[in-house]
């Protein structure tokens, strides 16, 4: 994704480590991913060499990116708050992982409904395919970063920074949820189409966006 260039001004270096972050957050460079190179990011951002270069280190000493000498540099975390998260959850009632789940991704579908950009549509149709695609070779472990990340992106498109931050925050507690919902192999009766919610989203019909993803929690709820 094409990061486009960075205003001018006199906080250029945290103007980078935000439009950084921000791709982390979205789902755009979801973890374990590689990042752009630092040719390729001076290219995009238009910045000089050793802002980028000082951006990515703030970003790797804050926990979220993974300097690998000779590989490149990787995606680790969605924040500096994610490890903190995963501890602090580990031990909570999935129940209610699945209920706070669903109360944000509703809430952000509603507001992607009434948002989303042409943009957020692409990704939203890659990432709705790439779901199917997981599903088909029956990993469950591949299928549930696949549904994360596609709900993620669900989220960004809510343009709501704060919403976006917080469900990227939870994103290894939710993954942890839901490979426990799914257990080791994949069921067809577990099947859960999302093209109605991407239908709605495209649409722009918040309440059906809404009560599309609410159902997908409920579903899991009553499967317990």
């Amino acid at each position: 994704m094409n990061l486009g260039p960075v205003a001018r001004g006199a906080t250029l270096s945290d103007q980078v480590i935000a439009r950084l972050r921000g791709q982390i957050t979205s789902g755009a460079w979801p973890v374990g991913s590689r990042i752009p190179t630092e040719p390729e990011l001076v290219a995009q951002l238009g910045v000089a060499r050793n802002t980028v270069r000082e951006a990515v280190r703030a970003l790797a000493h804050n926990g979220l990116l993974d300097i690998r000498q000779g590989s490149g540099t990787w995606v680790i975390a969605t924040s500096e708050l994610a490890g903190v998260m995963q501890r602090r959850f580990a031990a909570a009632d999935p129940g209610h992982v699945t209920e706070l789940r669903g109360t944000l991704e509703a809430a952000a579908a509603g507001f992607a409904a009434r948002r989303r950009t042409p943009a957020d549509l692409t990704r939203l149709d890659e990432l709705l395919a790439q779901r199917e695609r997981a599903w088909a070779t029956g990993d469950r472990d591949a299928f549930v970063d696949a549904d994360t990340a596609f709900h993620l992106a669900v989220v960004a498109a809510s343009h709501n920074e704060v919403l976006t931050e917080l469900y990227a925050d939870l994103g290894q507690v939710i993954r942890d949820s839901l490979r426990e919902h799914f257990g080791a192999r994949l069921s067809p009766e577990e099947y859960l189409d999302h093209g109605r919610l991407l239908a709605a989203i495209r649409a722009e019909d918040p309440d059906a966006a809404t009560a599309e993803a609410a159902s997908y929690t409920a579903t899991c709820e009553a499967a317990r």
